[in-house]
């Protein structure tokens, strides 16, 4: 039977078709690239500035943010806050802590942290600006 159209997809249902080998490298390698995924990290950031942090906030609660200076063990700053709770927490508290952004002795906290890609850090670290323009558009 031969069909009408010459394309590949016309009336395939009725023709077995057969996979394509995989072409190998002279070496054995195969051609196919396999993507190059980037690095995830858990970071911990300040709520206030939104800085990047790598303290332990749970051993000490006077730990403090090095670029704001503010309390890091406050309400802003767990995993359990949200503003549009109840006593703005998702966890039962006994009593309200009015200010967010202070420290307090709270048992329920749990330290937020948010899951990010690792950006090359080579590029951030340049300070002047026409270097940077060059180094985006080098051949």
């Amino acid at each position: 039977m031969s069909r009408k159209y010459g394309q590949k997809g016309y009336m395939s249902g009725s023709e077995e078709t057969k996979p394509r080998p995989i072409k190998k490298a002279s070496d054995g390698a195969r051609t196919v690239r396999s993507p190059t995924m980037p690095g995830f990290r858990e970071v911990f950031r300040c709520a206030l500035c939104g800085t990047s942090i790598r303290v332990q906030i749970g051993v000490t609660e006077e730990s403090q943010c090095p670029k704001c200076k503010s309390d890091l063990h406050s309400c802003k700053n767990c995993l359990h806050f949200d503003p549009s709770r109840h006593l703005e927490c998702t966890q039962a508290i006994p009593a309200r802590i009015v200010k967010k952004d202070l420290r307090n002795a709270c048992a329920l906290f749990t330290v937020r942290k948010s899951v990010e890609k690792e950006a090359s850090e080579s590029l951030s670290k340049i300070e002047d600006a026409r270097a940077a323009f060059d180094r985006l558009f080098r051949k």
